[in-house]
């Protein structure tokens, strides 16, 4: 079988200074090696776009500084038209939230001790957003009281086995499956790549409604985050614990505070609690002096665990 042709085209991005993108790159690919979807490996961080069904590989490199960013983007695929070529930008654009201006978060620091070491330490970091609510929601659902290295494994089994491929210089990327795909997998599909009985009712739920109409995901970047929340955790499977995460790392939004995430309470525990953890109400109550920067506030604070620089960390006065 012969291979198709590959296109390559390339454009430059010049995000809101300041720009920090190897913190950005880091964060978005903090589990270490290479995944079917995206990896950042010398610099470049890799991944596939799905546009409406066309597949193409995104290669981002910083040619710039922090306080005079500028982004080269270089994409390869079957088919690189005028469409293809504004579409990727905008996904890209949007993932690694090159328009967002962190001035307003960072006057706020400047005033507050906990978090003014963390925003000069992660200057210019952003937090990076998925490509779309229905890949975002059923990966907080497999997500759901496992860890992040088993829910990527999970993760990883779902795209190989459902999702469209493409190979570009010997490696092959897997994009994340459509709903109409999941939804004919159904429960049992869902079972025998290793998820539970219970997580796959949840998808393959979700997955109908959206093939068929009932629901439309993607209208909730146009909505509140009061709505966003009613409408997610209506959906069988889904809590605030999941709803929150989607404000935080998929619909962009400023102020998402997963307050019943384990390790947010343990690390707030750790830096504001005297070594113990805090109840959801308390990592909540907690948050409101951040409002309405808490998505950034609780991202800089994982960011510095997963950086490595925990001593960046805000202490108890």
């Amino acid at each position: 079988m012969t291979e198709p042709i590959i296109h390559r085209a390339s454009f430059t991005i010049e995000p809101v200074p300041p720009y920090g993108f190897q913190l950005t790159a880091d964060y978005a690919t903090h589990f270490t090696g290479r995944y079917l979807w995206e990896f950042y490996e010398d610099g470049v961080y890799r991944c596939v776009v799905d546009i409406d069904g066309t597949l193409v590989v995104a290669a981002v490199r910083s040619e710039g500084t922090v306080d005079s960013p500028r982004l080269k983007v270089e994409l390869s695929g079957p088919t690189l038209g005028e469409t293809i070529l504004i579409e990727a930008r905008r996904k890209i654009e949007w993932i690694f939230q090159t328009n967002v201006d962190l001035a307003p978060f960072y006057r706020m620091t400047d005033a507050d001790p906990f978090l003014k070491p963390l925003a000069e330490s992660h200057r210019g970091f952003h937090v990076p957003q998925g490509p779309s609510v229905f890949e975002g929601l059923v990966s907080a659902i497999l997500g759901q009281q496992i860890s992040g290295q088993v829910a990527r494994t999970l993760r990883t089994l779902l795209m190989e086995s459902y999702g469209e491929s493409i190979t570009v210089d010997g490696v092959t990327y897997y994009a994340f499956p459509h709903p109409e795909v999941l939804a004919a997998a159904g429960v049992e599909g869902l079972r025998d790549k290793k998820n539970s009985g219970r997580k796959s009712e949840y998808i393959a739920g979700i997955a109908e409604k959206l093939a068929s109409g009932e629901i439309d995901l993607e209208g909730l970047y146009d909505k509140t985050d009061e709505e966003v929340i009613e409408t997610l955790t209506a959906l069988r499977g889904v809590g605030i614990w999941s709803a929150h995460w989607l404000l935080v790392r998929t619909l962009g939004r400023p102020d998402g505070f997963p307050h019943g995430d384990l390790a947010l309470q343990k690390t707030l525990g750790d830096v504001a609690n005297g070594g113990v953890r805090m109840t959801g109400e308390e990592a909540l109550e907690y948050s409101l002096r951040w409002s309405p920067f808490r998505t950034y506030a609780t991202s800089y604070i994982f960011g510095a665990i997963r950086s490595g620089r925990q001593s960046d960390l805000p202490q108890q006065d």
